[in-house]
């Protein structure tokens, strides 16, 4: 069986929204949420009511996969047992690709919980390409990375986000999950142009995008939280972005303080919107 076709704006698949969601679905009144994305560290190992929702949203929705926990910047060396789940899961669901983050969150054996920056420099870019093809040996779909947003620049760091991404991404020959919100969000707190951080991004290699809303801490400093409505920057933002990438899948990430689904699927349809002017595939120009 092919892994299911994922194209269109997602909705992260979040507890609180699986009921509503399912009845939404059964009324035809959610049809711009195109597929759904969840956490596997949610759902491994685990009985009950998860498992049983997964199930119940798989059969209305195709479903990608985005990791919280393969701390692929560490120095432990990668957790054998959750690949071995993992692996299994994704066969399980069948997904086209799996992301996670170009970030460290163990260190000799303790979880931070927490998406922690590396230096961006040329040694740890080639560190995180060893890594990324120990992990990709052990899956069974492509894996994507996802540049973090980060609130200070490790000490070391002699690349710009841009030009790290696509050392890694170049050296790994991975997959790479574009998080619009991160680049402004990082732009913003240190100085960068979105746009100019961007273009030095292997846009070729786009898979899926997220979005989310930020919190401004102060007028000039935000805070990378999943918690609030997108910002127009990050709307137009992401449309310069499809208009480089073609139509790749996009994501809308809502993890805390969510609202009515109704004010949530207003911006799953400007998204959609957005997506829908997009050029259907990368212009040739570009390649």
């Amino acid at each position: 069986m092919s892994p299911p076709h994922i194209a269109g704006v997602g909705l992260g698949l979040r507890y609180p929204l699986v009921d509503e969601l399912l009845e939404r679905h059964a009324a035809g009144a959610v049809p711009a949420i195109r597929w759904l994305e969840v956490h596997p560290e949610n759902y491994m190992r685990r009985g009950g009511r998860w498992p049983d929702n997964l199930r119940k949203c798989r059969e209305r929705w195709p479903i990608a996969t985005h990791g919280l926990a393969m701390s692929l910047g560490g120095v432990d060396p990668l957790d054998a047992n959750y690949l071995r789940t993992l692996d299994r899961f994704l066969r399980e669901l069948e997904t086209p690709w799996h992301s996670d983050h170009l970030c460290f969150s163990t260190a000799h054996g303790a979880a931070s919980h927490d998406l922690l920056p590396m230096p961006w420099n040329e040694e740890t870019a080639a560190h995180f390409a060893a890594r990324i093809r120990k992990a990709q040996d052990q899956l069974p779909c492509e894996l994507a990375v996802e540049n973090i947003s980060y609130y200070l620049k490790p000490r070391g760091s002699t690349l710009d986000d841009g030009e790290f991404v696509d050392a890694v991404v170049s050296q790994s020959g991975c997959k790479l999950m574009l998080d619009v919100n991160n680049v402004y969000v990082n732009a913003r707190n240190h100085g960068h142009d979105p746009r100019v951080v961007l273009a030095k991004m292997p846009l070729d290699r786009v898979v899926q995008i997220h979005v989310a809303g930020h919190y401004y801490e102060e007028p000039d400093f935000i805070i990378d939280t999943h918690a609030e409505p997108l910002c127009d920057d990050v709307y137009e933002l992401l449309a310069w972005t499809l208009e480089r990438t073609g139509r790749v899948p996009v994501l809308l990430e809502r993890d805390d303080d969510f609202p009515a689904l109704d004010e949530l699927y207003a911006e799953v349809e400007r998204l959609d919107r957005i997506w829908r002017s997009a050029p259907e595939k990368r212009p040739e120009r570009e390649r």
